[in-house]
């Protein structure tokens, strides 16, 4: 051996056989490697058999560990790749099924891999960086008395041989598996800039300069396909219990929540009972308190893996990870984390951030909200209870409700449109409708889960606080869940008033999602409820809401009939607020009933008494209602000047909501009076001020209605756009009655700019969406629009049938006013086939009921056709 300057340089060059003792010496060593030295290729593991869902997570791998071109003007900048996930993630085979695929790529790794587990997450054996290397550097030839013993000595000769044949061009792969830290792993790494290297680890080891992959569950159809590829390997490709029954596979995967290890467990507990149902499986799994014990073999188990990461938490860390599994939602907030723990939020971040870092929890859909994995939710939840006296746990849970108590009821105070006082926990409306929607889902499972929990004044709270929420944002089915959970809770204190209130918070959101008989029953026991406990006033709101749900469902007569009782029984407490609010909900029903004479009457003494009262924003509303019944009456100039009075009304109270709501109502009046240019503008700013507000579905109906002023002006582009609009927003919302309602004036924009075809289909999947629903009275209207718009496109037979079914629906509804219109147009299709006979049959009966309905203009009008068929019929004859 000899040194040597060449070009001022000092070059140390070992040659004529193997000296590793000696590079210790000088700063630049040169390695000459005996002609054949096989790195240890056996040592990686074999490839799991059952492997998918993970190929792009390969790709990505690949693409890294790729040599690099000479296009690409050098070698690859990204040599180390560091794999992180929770433990049973599936993060070692990921890395042998990478290294594997990569080893058969020609000329990427002709020196072979090196393989190393670290055992970095078990005590007992944890590899130093000083043990492995001397593993290493074994498995590169290296003879055991030529290793150091120092951990500098050994990384400077590990790195100097993997620099040697990565000069030979014998390029290594180097994984290393289940490091703990950076400090356990670093030393590993080629710094060579050719050779490369995987990593994997239960933390984001970021301080390895790698290129970090984190590793998340597998979807349903990646766990089913990993069950059944591992039961078939491990008992032959006949076992097809996975297969045979894939409800009980789904069940599994969604138990083992999409981690690899468990699914394998699952796996090797029916590959060792031939005879066991994959169904039977499923089932043993269900139980929460079980799971874990049941996720467990000989060999391996998930709580085992988790194990390993917990013992490497601080106690701090622990606690945390211990109490999280207390909030009953789906993730959880920062802020609520430091309730939680009682302690600041910027602490909380920090012991949240470091268990992200472990893969105990994972971050959520935005920054600052934390979800658990479900298998790693029981594991911590076990803790927690084991833990639940230095953890204090009753009380952590105790302060994260209280504070989802105060930060509910505070921002409920914004989303009232009416000026007022607003709790200063948030500083708008924007913020506190921003927080309810972030946590929502918490509040509810909350409210739900309280009760079992010993706090069902919680659930009573909640279900109260996010009423107006739960309304404003249609999320119906958790009101009627919160509702129900509230209902038995007062059942079961056989608290009768209780349970009134209940029934009738119940009914309101039943009749929102069109569940209108149950409203009614809702409706109905409240109201029998607080008249026996004499509670006069509340039976007639009871009442009130009874009629409105009546109406729903076209029982006119009844729901008339209630609010008549309503209004009595306030009038007889000297309720006149109460009583003009049950007037006003008399007329809507009269209205319904063509008796809009007597529904007007109602509005104007409701208008009336509200304004006597001084409560202005309730007389907007009835003079609201007011236009609509003139507009019935076709006495269409005072329903404009009612809609600008409402308007007016809400503009000065500063409701935005409210004066949205009667420029819609003005938009329909002021069309009527052809003045249609101004209805455009009235549609145009209630939906503006709708999308202000967040009110989505109210946008929706104001689109609607601007599509069908934009059809009268003959813009049938811009009315298409706007129906559209409506429609998409519904189908958003998962309104499907309301989307109904959008495609039909949809199809009526198409059928006024001569699109019949474009008619024809949206009128024929709006018919069948309302007779999904069994919505039969908007399914009937549809077929009659249907109707008109086949006539036109010529195709009488079906126009004579729609209308046909049409006549038939009203019929059995017992709705006069539109059967007669819908024989009307089944007359005038009659008409066109020459069936002169029955058309001047259905004109005779259309006739006759606008007659006893009391509507002259539609009966003089229905005579003029009737006379048109007679003269077709005698040319005819």
């Amino acid at each position: 051996m000899g040194a040597a300057r060449e070009g001022g340089a000092t070059s140390n060059t070992i040659s004529g056989g193997i000296f590793f003792h000696a590079v210790i010496q000088g700063r630049d060593i040169t390695v000459q490697l005996p002609q054949a030295i096989d790195p240890a290729l056996a040592g990686l593991p074999k490839p799991a058999s059952a492997f998918t869902g993970r190929d792009q997570h390969v790709e990505r791998l690949l693409a890294n560990l790729a040599p690099a071109t000479a296009d690409a003007g050098g070698q690859s900048t990204v040599l180390v790749s560091a794999v992180s996930g929770l433990a049973g993630i599936g993060k070692t085979e990921l890395a042998v099924q990478t290294a594997a695929q990569a080893l058969k790529q020609p000329g990427w790794f002709p020196g072979g891999v090196l393989f190393v587990d670290l055992f970095g997450y078990d005590p007992e054996r944890s590899l130093s960086p000083e043990r492995a290397l001397e593993g290493l550097l074994r498995a590169l030839a290296v003879p055991g008395e030529h290793i150091p013993g120092g951990l500098e000595d050994r990384q400077r000769l590990y790195r100097s041989v993997l620099a040697a044949y990565a000069r030979e061009g014998r390029r290594i792969l180097v994984v290393v598996d289940n490091a703990s830290t950076t400090g356990q792993a670093g030393p590993l790494l080629p710094t060579d800039g050719i050779n490369a290297a995987l990593v994997t680890s239960r933390h984001t080891l970021d301080g390895l300069d790698a290129r970090l992959h984190d590793l998340d569950t597998l979807d349903t159809a990646a766990s089913t396909a990993v069950l059944d590829q591992a039961l078939r390997h491990a008992r032959g490709t006949d076992d097809t219990r996975f297969t045979d029954d894939t409800e009980a596979a789904t069940v599994i995967a969604r138990l083992c929540a999409g981690l690899p290890l468990a699914l394998r467990i699952a796996a090797a507990l029916l590959a060792a009972a031939p005879a066991r149902p994959a169904s039977h499986l499923a089932a043993a799994l269900q139980a929460e308190h079980t799971r874990l014990d049941k996720l467990a073999r000989p060999d391996r188990a998930v709580r085992a893996a988790f194990d390993l990461s917990y013992q490497h938490l601080t106690p701090g860390q622990a606690r945390l990870f211990r109490l999280f599994p207390l909030n009953p939602g789906p993730d959880l907030a920062t802020d609520c984390a430091a309730h939680l723990a009682d302690t600041g939020p910027d602490r909380a971040e920090e012991l949240l951030q470091h268990l992200a870092e472990a893969h105990l929890i994972e971050p959520a859909s935005s920054w600052g909200r934390w979800r658990m994995h479900d298998l790693v939710r029981l594991y911590a939840d076990e803790h927690g209870r084991a833990h639940a006296t230095p953890d204090q746990r009753d009380t952590a849970r105790t302060r994260l409700f209280t504070h989802y108590q105060d930060a509910t009821r505070a921002a409920d105070t914004h989303l009232d449109t009416l000026p007022g006082p607003r709790a200063p926990r948030f500083p708008d409306r924007v913020a506190a409708l921003r927080w309810l929607d972030a946590e929502h889902a918490n509040l509810t499972a909350t409210a739900t889960a309280a009760p079992a929990l010993g706090h069902p004044a919680i659930t009573t709270f909640l279900a109260s606080h996010l009423a107006q929420y739960l309304s404003y944002r249609r999320y119906f089915d958790d009101w009627i869940t919160l509702t129900t959970t509230v209902l038995t809770i007062c059942r079961e204190a056989d608290d009768r008033h209780g349970v009134g209130q209940a029934l009738n918070s119940l009914g309101i959101a039943l009749a929102e999602v069109r569940r209108f008989e149950e409203a009614i029953n809702a409706h109905a026991e409240a109201a029998t409820i607080h008249g026996e406990l004499g509670d006069r006033q509340s039976e007639g709101m009871m009442l009130t809401n009874l009629g409105l749900a009546l109406a729903e469902v076209r029982r006119f007569e009844e729901a008339v009939n209630a609010h008549t009782q309503a209004a009595a029984i306030f009038r007889q407490l000297g309720a006149r607020h109460r009583e003009s609010q049950a007037l006003n909900n008399l007329g809507l029903a009269l209205r319904e009933m063509r008796r809009a004479q007597e529904a007007i009457g109602a509005h104007t003494e409701a208008a009336a008494i509200f304004r006597e009262l001084g409560d202005r924003h309730r007389e907007g509303q009835a003079l609201g209602n007011l236009g609509l019944a003139l507009r019935e009456m076709r006495r269409f100039e005072e329903a404009v000047d009612a809609g600008n009075q409402a308007a007016a009304i809400f503009r000065e109270l500063g409701d935005r909501h409210g004066e949205g709501q009667a420029l819609n109502n003005l938009g329909l009046a002021l069309r009527e009076v052809r003045r249609v240019q101004e209805a455009i503008g009235a549609h145009t700013e209630a939906a503006a001020i709708f999308r202000e507000l967040g009110d989505r579905h109210r946008e929706g109906q104001a689109l609607g209605n601007l599509g069908l002023a934009l059809r009268e002006m003959q813009r049938f582009e811009e009315a298409v756009d706007a129906g559209t609009q409506a429609a998409a927003i519904f189908s958003e919302l998962g309104d499907r009655y309301s989307e109904g309602q959008a495609l039909n004036s949809l199809g009526l924009v198409w059928a006024e700019g001569r699109r019949f075809e474009e008619a024809v289909n949206v009128y024929t999947k709006t018919a069948a969406i309302h007779r999904e629903l069994g919505d039969r009275q908007t399914e009937g209207m549809v077929l009659n629009n249907l109707g008109l718009a086949l006539r036109e496109m010529g195709r009488f037979e079906e126009a004579v049938d729609v209308e046909t079914q049409a006549v038939a629906i009203f019929r059995e509804l017992g709705d006069r006013h539109r059967e007669s219109q819908a024989l009307n147009n089944l007359g005038s299709t009659l008409r066109e086939v020459r069936r002169f006979e029955e058309a001047i049959g259905a004109h005779t009966e259309a006739a006759a009921i606008f007659r006893e309905l009391g509507d002259r203009h539609r009966e003089e009008a229905t005579l003029v056709l009737r006379a048109d068929a007679q003269r077709a019929l005698a040319e005819a004859s």
